[in-house]
């Protein structure tokens, strides 16, 4: 293997921004043509970095007790938690209005904190995004079946 295949360069295109009562995402100006028609789209895939825990001890956790499930031992692919070899997350978010020239978007919520790096963006596709007939373990019922309004994410 070359030291090319090895490693992956992620750019960031942005950063969440939250202030007072909004969140947006911030979106750097090379990359703000890419939001072009994103407007349409009800809802936006979020790719984040979880940048605070971008370490070597965080890197190697496989297992861990999520938070919404404290009295079970995880693997890291079992759950949402940012312990994660490469710690990529991703939200899905309803869009509530963009600034394209501003490279703004307005969501309704995140559940990552201000000033978390973006590194992607992509328009929900219902036909891709979902499953007519998913499944989740046993210790996560009473999970809503929808994202209540507001979203799960983080409180202002």
């Amino acid at each position: 293997m070359s030291e090319r295949e090895k490693r992956f360069e992620l750019l960031p295109i942005g950063r969440v921004r939250r202030a007072e009562n909004e969140i947006c995402l911030e979106i750097l100006e090379p990359y703000r043509p890419g939001l072009k028609q994103l407007d349409h789209f009800s809802h936006v895939m979020v790719f984040w970095w979880a940048d605070r825990m971008d370490d070597d001890q965080h890197r190697t956790i496989m297992q861990c007790r999520p938070p919404y499930a404290a009295d079970k031992v995880t693997g890291v692919f079992a759950c949402r938690s940012e312990y994660r070899p490469n710690p990529i997350a991703v939200t899905t978010c309803a869009v509530e209005g963009l600034d394209l020239e501003g490279g703004i978007v307005r969501l309704d919520n995140i559940d990552a904190l201000d000033g978390t790096p973006i590194v992607d963006l992509k328009g929900y596709f219902p036909v891709l995004d979902r499953v007519r007939e998913a499944s989740i373990p046993e210790w996560l019922d009473g999970w809503p079946e929808w994202v209540p309004p507001g979203g799960i994410g983080l409180e202002m």
